[in-house]
């Protein structure tokens, strides 16, 4: 008698959505949220910690990029770990990493201790967000993959309202290191963590673990008959796959390897100049610090809707098709911002540059853990997001440049706009075909056409 043989790659897209899926996607939102949190909470603290500190804006925008630079390494390096090691266990290390030492930022006594933690801290925030993604989009049904990877990493943005709110109501009474300490709540949760995240289906697979993948496929599938004798397997792996770094480049995947890299620095760029200056750039203008703070909150309001609502799009169309017009939408907002407007139509644009950059980019993650193959979707997506962090280390230093030459308001914005044109025409240029879901069509063209021959014959 032969085994039973089931495909879990088929198994999870086919599947209903189930309460063990709402599970998956609680937990990597709420990580997600305190990641967000730690985006914003610099721009929160900034004001402050030049005055504390005597800063120039040069000077606050490197500060703020030794973060960038952590999370670039960290993207990178635990992007490729997490092939290896297994999602969860590395999303655990992540967690503790960025919690900890947002936490002990709060001691820092000079700009460099200060800048020293803010980068070890940026390993685990880095290195998180692909993990993250890879694991929501190696559970999400098909149908609404799109859909539940943007709604989980609208936390994102969850996180950096949460933290311009708390900002405003907590750091004109108690000063800017209250939001620090609150950067240890996730440290805290790792035991829970550990107890309620699943590992990889397509992991535990792979390592062939049996016990555990049958314990998973019977909560995504619990119509699914399953016996001792049940063998799970996998899409099979392409021979060049199997060295993730490389393969990122083989199979016709090196042009859009590098236009998503293109795209990524780009947005990247956009995000960190908004989320690092937005409140200063106000300040600037006329307003108060409490109403700098609430213009954070619009933009990552705009995050929110511009990733569930663009995720929703990508679903219905090509996610490819999406990504361009949002990207091209963000930059015409961000030039509008730079003319006076009544106050309703400031906080439009400021929501709609928030859905175009920080929804983009949540957007982006989807669209490039669908283009790669399991096996080196954690390394694609920690290396573009590895790349896109030398623009959101650009991002602050080119804005606070900027700001110490005195321009018209105007084009600040216009140079900060320049970046979403050059990521909308890199994301027009990816090349569908190289990609697992362009891949399967062919193949089934190919299929189709053979069985047409054949009957020919």
């Amino acid at each position: 008698m032969q085994n039973q043989k089931i495909n879990i790659n088929t198994l999870v897209d086919e599947a209903k959505f189930t309460p063990f899926h709402w599970g998956v996607l609680i937990w990597c939102l709420m990580i997600i949220i305190f990641d967000g949190y730690d985006l914003v909470i610099y721009g929160v603290a900034l004001p402050l910690l030049m005055q504390e500190w005597a800063l120039t804006a040069v000077q606050a925008g490197l500060l703020a990029s030794t973060a960038l630079f952590g999370m670039m390494f960290g993207a990178m390096c635990f992007g490729t770990l997490s092939d290896k090691i297994g999602r969860k266990k590395t999303i655990m290390i992540c967690v503790g990493i960025f919690s900890g030492f947002t936490f002990c930022g709060a001691f820092a006594n000079t700009p460099v201790e200060f800048g020293i933690l803010r980068f070890l801290a940026g390993l685990g925030i880095g290195g998180v967000m692909p993990n993250v993604v890879a694991l929501m989009t190696e559970y999400a049904p098909k149908r609404i993959r799109s859909t539940l990877v943007a709604l989980m990493f609208s936390g994102y943005a969850i996180g950096g309202m949460a933290s311009a709110l708390l900002g405003a109501w907590l750091v004109p009474v108690y000063g800017w290191k209250i939001m620090f300490y609150i950067a240890i709540i996730p440290c805290l949760a790792l035991p829970l963590i550990w107890k309620f995240l699943p590992e990889s289906l397509m992991y535990l697979t792979s390592k062939q673990q049996t016990e555990n993948t049958r314990n998973i496929v019977s909560k995504i599938a619990p119509e699914q008959v399953l016996t001792s004798d049940t063998e799970f397997v996998l899409n099979e792996v392409a021979e060049d796959d199997k060295a993730p770094l490389k393969a990122l480049f083989q199979q016709g995947r090196s042009f859009s390897t590098f236009m998503f890299w293109i795209a990524f620095f780009m947005c990247l760029l956009m995000v960190y100049a908004l989320g690092s200056w937005l409140p200063k750039l106000m300040i600037q203008a006329g307003y108060s610090l409490g109403a700098s703070m609430i213009f954070l909150f619009a933009l990552n309001i705009g995050g929110m809707i511009g990733a569930i609502g663009g995720g929703a799009l990508a679903d219905r169309f090509h996610i490819k098709k999406v990504l361009s017009i949002m990207f091209m939408c963000g930059a015409l907002a961000l030039i509008l911002l730079g003319f006076n407007s009544p106050q309703i139509v400031l906080y439009s644009l400021i929501a709609v540059a928030g859905a175009a950059t920080i929804g983009s980019q949540i957007l982006l993650y989807t669209f490039v853990a669908q283009y790669y193959p399991t096996t080196v979707r954690s390394t694609g997506m920690g290396w573009a997001s590895g790349v896109g962090r030398i623009g959101a280390i650009v991002g602050p230093v080119l804005t606070g440049a900027l700001l110490t030459m005195n321009l018209p308001h105007q084009m600040n914005f216009l140079v900060i706009a320049v970046p979403g044109v050059i990521a909308a025409l890199a994301i027009f240029l990816v090349n569908l075909q190289a990609s697992v879901e362009g891949s399967s069509q062919t193949k089934i063209l190919n299929i189709k056409a053979q069985t047409i021959k054949n009957t020919a014959n």
